[in-house]
């Protein structure tokens, strides 16, 4: 059994008279410890396909079998030990608190598991060692972006999802930043999932999820992943 399985997932929104189907029967695996990209243009379903995964929405038919438990059938206070515990999550808008330094940022997420990293390792991992003390005012938008991959990767999750993480970052910081990413699930083991519209980062992945209209279209296996500083985009 795969760690994560996806089985004709669904979900459906209601806007005015109109009902919009953003996952229609997805279909997927992904196995422990594995990177995966989930690969789509804008409206192909992926982010809402990350957030099912992370706990943030519920599906409406369908199973999100993680490690071997159908989290479709979980409560809201279920969903919610399930997040604190087991994944880390890289919002595409940051989401950082305004009133914290970048330091405490990371705190705030690390405290509230019994295995998190060290605040200032994570930090210095992404580049931010120096900007430890500054307020996400103080930083540019590449920077409040590394700081949101830092809280992620500082809780040590067993799920690392991640919604187009180098979109706001330059290429030489964007590099450094899949490194990182790459190494969680290599070194580290966790399990995971970049959500994407850049098709020039997917051979890094053990396995690419191609998006359509809401549909999973192709699942490809890489048996050699490439390496980070081989790629161009």
């Amino acid at each position: 059994m795969a760690y994560i399985e996806v089985q004709d997932e669904c979900k459906r929104y209601r806007a005015g008279g109109s009902v919009i189907c953003a996952n229609d029967h997805v279909s997927f695996e992904v196995e422990r410890g594995e990177l995966a990209i989930v690969l789509g243009a804008s409206g192909a379903g992926k982010s809402t396909v990350l957030n099912i995964l992370g706990g943030m929405d519920t599906c409406d038919e369908g199973r999100v079998v993680i490690d071997g438990t159908d989290i479709a059938g979980y409560s809201a206070r279920e969903l919610t030990r399930y997040r604190r515990e087991d994944v880390g999550f890289v919002f595409q808008f940051y989401n950082l608190v305004q009133n914290l330094t970048a330091r405490e940022n990371v705190e705030l997420a690390s405290e509230i598991v019994p295995d998190a990293l060290d605040t200032a390792e994570v930090l210095a991992m992404v580049g931010l060692g120096k900007r430890m003390n500054n307020f996400p005012a103080q930083l540019s938008g590449g920077e409040q972006q590394r700081v949101a991959i830092a809280r992620a990767v500082a809780k040590n999750p067993k799920i690392l999802l991640c919604d187009e993480p180098t979109g706001a970052l330059d290429y030489r910081t964007g590099k450094q930043i899949l490194q990182l990413l790459q190494d969680m699930s290599r070194v580290r083991g966790a399990t995971t999932v970049i959500v994407t519209h850049n098709s020039a980062i997917a051979p890094i992945a053990d396995r690419v999820i191609h998006m359509h209209d809401g549909h999973v279209t192709a699942v490809e296996l890489n048996e050699r992943p490439q390496a980070i500083a081989d790629i161009e985009w």
